[in-house]
């Protein structure tokens, strides 16, 4: 009895065995999505809804300076959608033939605002102070937070355009102008956390940065945006040779989600307009 119960337990082991061999693995559909490093927060959330009501999709979300993503898309990185917080980076791409024109949108609008750390303290209380501060945060001239920080410093006549532009402005020459130490960061979310940890005692970043770091930080001031230039985050679908038709079709779905009332509930409430 003994032996003939182990023979049926083998047998079954074999037929489930057999028919595992016989079953393929779920296919998972992917999704590239390169944004903006201040959209880092709302995007881990609109990634996770989006994967739950539509089981089998992997959507893989990379988030950096916009100027860092565009190169990586240049250089042949897998992507289906740009979500950029500057025109300057889409309007690069679209002209090289990596976005489709046709699909750019501008979704959303931000602010800049100059930040002073509550640990530190500071005597910075704006922009026309910055120069009252010890070290200052402020994103290198690749990054559009550092492009739209050079603006308003050069429309508030606190450093004057070199004739290369605005990008041409150097951490030395910010530093010369204010009279301060400048702390060059690749991001804007760096340049936050420079001011939330402490290391610098003021700088500038995105309002919606500062979601989350209401106790470290205070928002001394909120640049008009007739000074700093409209903050704008437009998104387009990238051409990805190596996507599947399915995967073209859900980065389209997830594309279109990104422009829903759902998604827009939830960029409002780190602080997007």
């Amino acid at each position: 009895m003994i032996r003939r119960g182990l023979s049926a337990v083998v047998a079954l082991c074999m037929l489930m065995s057999l028919a595992g061999c016989d079953s393929k693995p779920a296919e998972t559909t992917e999704v590239y999505v390169f944004a903006a490093a201040s959209l880092s927060r709302p995007m881990e959330q609109l990634e996770a809804s989006f994967e739950a009501a539509h089981p089998g999709v992997d959507i893989i979300v990379s988030t950096d300076s916009s100027g860092v993503l565009m190169t990586q898309i240049e250089e042949g990185a897998r992507c289906d959608i740009f979500f950029s917080a500057g025109a300057k980076q889409m309007n690069q791409l679209t002209d090289e033939g990596f976005v489709d024109s046709s699909s750019v949108v501008e979704v959303l609008r931000n602010s800049l605002v100059v930040v002073g750390s509550v640990t530190l303290g500071t005597e910075v209380t704006g922009l026309d102070t910055l120069s009252n501060g010890n070290t200052i945060a402020i994103c290198d001239a690749t990054v559009p937070a550092g492009r739209y920080t050079r603006q308003a410093l050069v429309n508030s006549g606190l450093i004057e355009e070199p004739e290369g532009g605005i990008e041409a402005i150097t951490t030395a020459d910010l530093m010369e102008a204010l009279g301060v130490e400048v702390s060059e960061q690749s991001n804007v979310s760096k340049a936050l956390t420079a001011v939330a940890e402490g290391s610098c005692d003021a700088g500038t970043c995105y309002c919606s940065d500062t979601y989350g770091y209401e106790d470290s930080i205070v928002i001394l001031e909120t640049i008009p945006q007739d000074i700093s230039g409209s903050i704008i985050y437009p998104a387009g679908r990238v051409t990805d040779p190596e996507a599947t038709e399915d995967e073209n079709a859900m980065a389209d779905e997830f594309f279109s989600y990104l422009q829903s009332d759902e998604a827009m509930d939830v960029f409002s409430i780190y602080y997007f307009e």
